[in-house]
């Protein structure tokens, strides 16, 4: 029950964006409050977190166990696809859509939610591999192979946390340590990228129609989503012998809703993008009804 009372709490920062982009319309520029988490609240965060422990075999191979188990979900999709959809828009968006998860916007405060200021090393570098997963995978198969995925890694590699996550990994081998008001510092622009990563959720939630929901490949990307990647991630998770926060962290991560992300890949390359925003929209609700379930299963783990 506690749990699900500091969950409340984070989903109310999405109703606030919401809420607010219903009131003021067009007043409220979401790529402005983007810009600003991505470039400048992102990176403390980022950089913050990784601080927060330090560097070890478990929070290396974390992210590394993400994105492996995305791309096996990721190969699954892409045979499944050829059976199930004649439009190759449609493969293309079940494909990548499921494991293209809100590890940002979502999963770090969901995880500081759930666990506390520990899960941060690990929520901040599995947000790092999702990005990666977005800039590359997520971009080939939403432009159906005509976009270099090159391009696409120069793009990610341009991304200020990347370089802030790298410094923090480096200062934290070394043994480094923020004295107090330093980490004080790195604390107000770590939770003031919290609570905007969510609001731009909202934000964009808004935006959201139901008129162009595609009933087959909601119920196909949710049961990939809600079923067969959590199912995948609890076996493979059970069979490793690392932290119980790790595979707590990692469970959580890999079930978490669709990303915005998606929206963006898809309105670049004209792949159904208000059918995309769609599914946001619908695994973001079956998500909550989903999550106590989610938080018996994390708390097995510890």
């Amino acid at each position: 029950m506690e749990s699900f009372k500091a969950v409340f709490f984070v989903y109310l920062f999405i109703a606030i964006g919401f809420l607010a982009k219903k009131w003021f319309r067009e007043r409220i520029d979401e790529r402005t409050l983007v810009l600003l988490s991505v470039y400048i609240f992102q990176p403390f965060l980022t950089f913050w977190g990784l601080l927060k422990r330090p560097l070890d075999l478990d929070l290396v191979v974390a992210p590394i166990i993400f994105f492996l188990i995305s791309l096996a979900v990721v190969l699954a999709n892409f045979l499944i696809g050829k059976r199930l959809f004649s439009d190759p828009k449609d493969r293309s968006i079940f494909t990548v859509a499921s494991v293209i998860g809100n590890t940002g916007n979502l999963g770090v405060p969901l995880g500081l939610a759930l666990f506390g200021e520990a899960s941060l090393p690990y929520t901040t570098i599995v947000n790092l591999a999702n990005v990666f997963m977005v800039y590359s995978v997520g971009a080939y198969f939403y432009s159906r192979g005509s976009f270099s995925v090159r391009d696409s890694m120069v793009n990610t590699l341009k991304l200020p946390i990347l370089w802030f996550a790298l410094a923090a990994l480096i200062l934290s081998a070394q043994g480094f340590r923020p004295e107090r008001e330093f980490d004080l510092f790195l604390q107000m622009g770590s939770y003031t990228a919290i609570v905007l990563q969510l609001i731009i959720f909202g934000v964009y939630l808004a935006r959201i129609r139901l008129s162009h929901i595609d009933l087959k490949l909601a119920f196909s990307v949710s049961f990939v989503k809600f079923i067969a990647l959590p199912a995948l991630a609890y076996l493979v998770l059970q069979s490793l012998s690392i932290e119980g926060l790790a595979k707590g962290v990692l469970f959580m991560e890999l079930a978490m809703p669709l990303a915005v992300a998606n929206v963006n890949l898809a309105a670049l390359y004209r792949c159904k993008e208000l059918t995309v925003t769609a599914l946001i929209f619908i695994t973001s609700l079956l998500f909550l009804p989903l999550l106590p379930f989610y938080i018996e299963i994390v708390g097995g783990f510890r």
